[in-house]
């Protein structure tokens, strides 16, 4: 396995995809989140943009774990397991139906820790979303690489008690919702969808629901407060 210095070697690598944004892809989104997206037929609900210009791997490019083996965007670290850490996202302007999107990505920092699970490696992804208006979203997205599987305890160990909110929203994260979230972000990892792999392989006590499926809902509920719809 490549070193903390080899590693930051990939610093700077850059890719770049572009996609139209169809009506297609807008009605497939509202029918897996539901009721929350935003009612009006021609606006694009927020988080849509983590579906498109995305990386089509060939499947025999794709690792056991079902995602795209490492080395050809992000370096090849050869760690057991990876996970959407978070993001930071700066919106600039409202995607439109008909938009040909152009999503830059670029690795902006790697950087290695130890804990608990071994040696994690994190990797610092920045994705400019443009349009020929120019940027609509600009994103800083974290990845981290572990080691080691999260045992049970570990997971249940991670629980803690949440406080009160103003605005509940309760979703029932099915196993199709799961199946078609992956579809349509071309997320081929198995924690989302597999539950044997999930938990014999990866040691997870269940599926795992997507991060950018958490704050897609978040954020349209957020969108519908705005609005006055809740």
């Amino acid at each position: 396995m490549m070193d903390i210095a080899e590693l930051q070697g990939w610093i700077g690598k850059s890719e770049q995809r572009t996609e139209e944004l169809t009506g297609g892809l807008v009605e497939r989104f509202r029918a897996t989140i539901g009721h929350l997206a935003p009612n009006e037929t021609e606006s694009v609900p927020p988080g849509v943009h983590w579906c498109l210009a995305i990386s089509a791997a060939a499947a025999s490019e794709i690792g056991p774990d079902g995602h795209p083996s490492d080395g050809h965007f992000l370096p090849p670290l050869k760690l057991s397991q990876r996970l959407w850490a978070g993001s930071t996202l700066r919106f600039v302007e409202p995607l439109q139906i008909g938009d040909r999107v152009r999503r830059t990505s670029r690795i902006t920092d790697i950087l290695e820790k130890n804990g608990r699970r071994g040696r994690l490696v994190f990797v610092t992804v920045q994705h400019e979303i443009t349009t020929d208006r120019g940027i609509a979203i600009s994103e800083r997205q974290d990845i981290v690489f572990a080691e080691k599987r999260l045992s049970n305890a570990t997971s249940n160990e991670l629980r803690v008690d949440m406080p009160v909110a103003e605005h509940n929203l309760c979703v029932d994260a099915t196993t199709t919702l799961l199946f078609r979230y992956s579809a349509l972000t071309f997320n081929g990892h198995r924690i989302h969808y597999d539950r044997d792999y999930a938990c014999e392989v990866e040691g997870y006590p269940g599926l795992l629901v997507h991060g950018p499926l958490q704050a897609t809902l978040l954020m349209n509920l957020a969108a519908r407060i705005e609005k006055g719809a809740v």
